[in-house]
């Protein structure tokens, strides 16, 4: 039986809507029939027009003059939500930004399913943010509320790493104890829930999940860490001024982090990067950077570089173009470099991962299965850490890009029957 309930996944990198239709796939198509829509707006300063998805990034890559805004969802529960930016001359709340983007997403969905949809299950991170409930619980109230102003007027939410055991659970024949490993753009999210044939019937779940944690750590740290390792030291990073200092570090971190990039080119930014370029040792490091700054090239890096860890997940080097900086420039990355560029964060997901287990009294070698989802769950180091921990366990991989959306869709369709 068909609803007129959809499942939301409002992700860090990509988004999904799901439409729970028995017989066929949940995911909606959003954009150039792909049922991914990335989650990007560009305000086109040439066209004065406003951009989402693959468009968004096309028109940017194009030349366009604009402002591309990514990873929208890293605000919820910080400070910059009751912000503003500035875009072509206007100040525009980051609030607005991300009604903008859901009400988008809403509007594709409902054309293609060829109704309208009130009612809907979004998919929440574990926490939105770290060791801070307050917060947690605004990042939450805040996309509520931007639901609301989409014309959503029954809300529910559902942990994504849980929406992806329905999804799972509904392609299987025998009971399971699953670790959902969800690594998404802006957090890493996990499971512990015994899934069926027989308990997918069941509306309340709360007996079947042994135990669920996640962190602050995603896709888009894993990009950072690889920009700032691998390709910020041919700008300039670590090099060094005529005093003994470091060259300072706040532009490298603002172009390496997506939803700062566009703070590196403040006017502030600039006058501070010209203060230091007559100091610097290295210039011709600087006049690199000066020259991805002045075409406003920081998301075209960006891109270069997720591209990259995406490419190191089944090649062991790569190939950097970077003639948009520099003609002729060129950089290798290993995966081994990768790998020592984000240990530390892959260390804190194990610990976590570790802790959960222990904090439902279950031994590795009892987990059955590790289903993995999420755009960035492919990273071979993180897999590694995450068989050791589970030796017994298949390892299972979920659409990456939508089994959360469809877990939604099904969630929608239970709750909302």
């Amino acid at each position: 039986m068909m609803t007129n309930a959809c499942g939301v996944d409002f992700g860090t990198s990509n988004s999904t809507v799901g439409w729970h239709r028995p017989g066929q796939s949940a995911l909606l198509a959003l954009e150039d029939g792909k049922v991914t829509l990335p989650s990007v707006v560009f305000f086109n300063a040439d066209e004065d027009s406003v951009a989402l998805g693959r468009a968004a990034l096309s028109e940017y890559l194009e030349g366009y003059e604009g402002r591309l805004m990514r990873s929208l969802k890293s605000l919820l529960g910080t400070s910059l939500m009751n912000g503003q930016t500035e875009v072509q001359g206007r100040a525009v709340r980051f609030l607005d930004l991300l009604a903008m983007f859901i009400d988008g997403l809403k509007t594709r969905a409902e054309q293609q399913a060829g109704r309208g949809f009130k009612q809907a299950v979004f998919g929440r991170p574990v926490f939105f943010v770290d060791d801070d409930a307050k917060a947690d619980k605004l990042a939450e109230d805040t996309l509520a509320e931007i639901a609301r102003r989409a014309g959503f007027s029954d809300i529910e939410f559902q942990f994504e790493p849980i929406a992806a055991a329905f999804d799972y659970e509904s392609r299987i024949h025998k009971e399971e104890l699953v670790l959902v490993v969800d690594i998404g753009g802006g957090t890493s999210d996990f499971t512990l829930i015994r899934v069926s044939p027989e308990r997918a019937g069941r509306l309340d779940r709360r007996d079947d999940i042994l135990a669920n944690c996640g962190v602050h750590i995603g896709g888009t740290d894993f990009d950072k860490q690889l920009s700032l390792n691998g390709v910020m030291p041919l700008l300039g990073l670590k090099s060094r001024l005529k005093s003994g200092a470091e060259m300072p570090s706040g532009f490298y971190f603002n172009l390496a982090t997506w939803h700062t990039i566009n703070f590196a080119y403040t006017r502030q930014a600039m006058s501070d990067l010209k203060s230091v370029y007559g100091e610097a040792e290295e210039r011709d490091k600087l006049d690199r950077l000066f020259s991805l700054v002045n075409k406003r090239a920081g998301h075209w890096l960006a891109i270069q570089v997720e591209a990259a860890k995406i490419a190191l997940s089944a090649d062991e080097r790569v190939t950097l173009a970077l003639s948009e900086i520099e003609a002729g420039l060129q950089h290798d990355i290993t995966r081994a470099a990768f790998d020592q560029a984000i240990e530390r964060q892959i260390d804190t997901i194990e610990t976590t991962v570790a802790r959960l287990l222990q904090d439902a009294g279950v031994a590795g070698g009892q987990v059955d299965t590790v289903f993995f989802t999420g755009g960035a769950s492919g990273v071979p180091l993180l897999r590694q850490r995450i068989a050791a921990l589970l030796p017994a366990a298949q390892a299972v991989e979920g659409d990456l890009y939508g089994s959360i959306g469809s877990g939604l869709a099904l969630d929608a369709a239970r709750r909302f029957a």
